[in-house]
């Protein structure tokens, strides 16, 4: 492909010469001869350091925010997003050929995403799913090291779904790609916001600017699909000239509204009302927040002309998602949950639904990540305090930080709490200690990991599946 094929629409402040170029990289121990390479500047590695020897080794020009004094140099305003329109033009900008539909928000985003690819399928629309767990291209899965891809990957998985008949993709659209430009070049033909609340402050500095950053997505949509009783939804929504479709399990002015709602430990029951229409709705998979992920999803479909009646009819099929609200097999008298809350508002979420439908107490296992927003330690702490009946605090991903001073950071939070509290720093002894003093009827709640099979210490990825922890602990194979 040509060089002028690739910087098409990309906003170029210097000349260049005109060469074929083989493929495209940001990865120096990627580039070969004949490639393209783009500096990219991150938080460890600013890629314009290695400009210089990148076309020593080969490349036929280098993309760049500056000028370096260089044969072959690109000059342009941001190279980010010069790299996502380049990555999508060297792949025939494939996004154009699909219906992109993005989902932004703190919870809620990555069970949403399965029940909207479940529904669409269902009516024999093949769709691909890129997200936290996994990525999709119909039936076949590949793995995910990103919530939402770096540019390159992206658009590769653009073109593989296209490729495989896809007519439509769901998309988680994480708050970091929005602002690293990951997405920038995209237009998404709806975009879908949950809630908010805190997280990734470590990254975005302060709430006003973790919103701001969700917000560019609904900015660049054909129409947005919003929950309304989220109280940052008037925020999100100001100034949007698209229209836009709204779903609350409270307001019964929303489009689309939960009323009577059931919720069990086998899953929840409601009646959805639409436009002139109410249809008995049935998910298998338990929780409170289950209502606004099935109401984000029937919105979503139905706003695409899906059937409303089969619509709420498949979710009595749909099955849960592997890391959110799952059940672990243990055949005894008390229950085991895995969830990635990871958030104080996830906690709390996850345990007030767990309360919903439990018969004994319950007991929430979890820690917080080391090397990312230290401020909400204290505020997981506080809220697992509030709403458990029984708080275990112990490690989770520490990576370069101390285990003891992340859990000490964290454990302010349980300050003023009757609640009853053990620290526990070796997560798997933490894990023994609440099956240990487990009752009948008692639910316990390994909270933050997920669908995660690793622990990071310090730089390593360690090979950790709670699921594997809980059947070696009840064998007795992990005293």
């Amino acid at each position: 492909m040509k060089l002028s094929e690739l910087l098409k629409n990309v906003d170029v402040i210097s000349q260049y010469t005109d060469v074929e170029v083989s493929d495209v990289t940001d990865d120096t121990q990627k580039l070969q001869k004949g490639m393209l390479f783009v500096c990219l500047k991150g938080a460890r590695f600013d890629g314009h350091t290695a400009a210089e020897a990148m076309l020593e080794k080969g490349a036929v020009a280098v993309v760049c925010e500056r000028s370096l004094g260089l044969k072959q140099e690109i000059v342009v305003k941001s190279t980010r997003e010069a790299y996502a329109v380049i990555c999508a033009n060297y792949f025939g900008n494939p996004a154009e050929k699909l219906k992109l539909i993005g989902l932004t928000g703190t919870n809620g985003k990555t069970s949403s995403t399965y029940f909207i690819k479940s529904l669409f399928e269902l009516f024999d629309i093949k769709m691909g799913l890129i997200g936290t767990v996994q990525n999709m291209i119909g039936n076949e899965v590949y793995a995910a090291q990103y919530t939402t891809p770096l540019p390159y990957e992206l658009q590769k998985l653009f073109y593989d779904m296209v490729q495989a008949g896809c007519r439509y993709c769901v998309m988680e659209v994480s708050s970091q790609a929005l602002v690293q430009g990951r997405v920038d070049g995209l237009h998404f033909h709806t975009a879908i916001f949950t809630n908010l609340t805190q997280d990734h402050l470590d990254f975005h500095g302060t709430m006003e600017n973790y919103a701001a950053a969700k917000k560019i997505l609904l900015q660049n949509c054909d129409k947005a699909i919003v929950n309304i009783d989220d109280p940052h939804t008037p925020y999100m929504v100001e100034g949007l000239t698209c229209p836009i479709i709204t779903y609350s399990a409270k307001d019964n002015n929303a489009d689309f509204v939960a009323k009577n709602i059931v919720l069990t430990a086998r899953g929840v029951m409601y009646e959805l009302l639409g436009d002139s229409v109410i249809a008995r709705l049935k998910c298998p998979v338990p929780g409170s927040f289950t209502v606004y992920n099935t109401l984000c999803a029937a919105a979503t479909a139905v706003s695409e002309g899906l059937d409303f009646r089969k619509v709420v009819s498949a979710f009595s099929s749909v099955k849960g998602i592997k890391g959110r609200i799952e059940v672990v097999p243990t055949n005894t008298d008390y229950t085991v949950i895995i969830d990635y809350a990871h958030s104080p508002d996830g906690i709390k979420n996850i345990l007030r639904s767990v309360k919903e439908f439990a018969e004994g107490r319950v007991i929430i296992v979890f820690g917080c990540g080391g090397d990312r927003d230290a401020s909400k330690r204290p505020k997981m702490a506080d809220a697992a305090a509030s709403c458990a009946d029984y708080v275990i605090l112990t490690s989770d991903n520490p990576r370069t930080e101390v285990p003891e001073k992340i859990i000490a950071d964290a454990a302010v939070g349980l300050k003023g709490h009757n609640v009853p509290q053990t620290i526990i720093v070796n997560r798997t002894q933490a894990i023994r200690f609440a099956m240990s003093e487990a009752k009948a009827g008692d639910v316990i709640v390994l909270a933050g990991k997920g669908h995660e099979t690793y622990q990071i210490v310090g730089k390593t990825k360690n090979h950790y599946d709670e699921r594997e922890i809980v059947q070696g602990i009840l064998s007795g194979e992990i005293q």
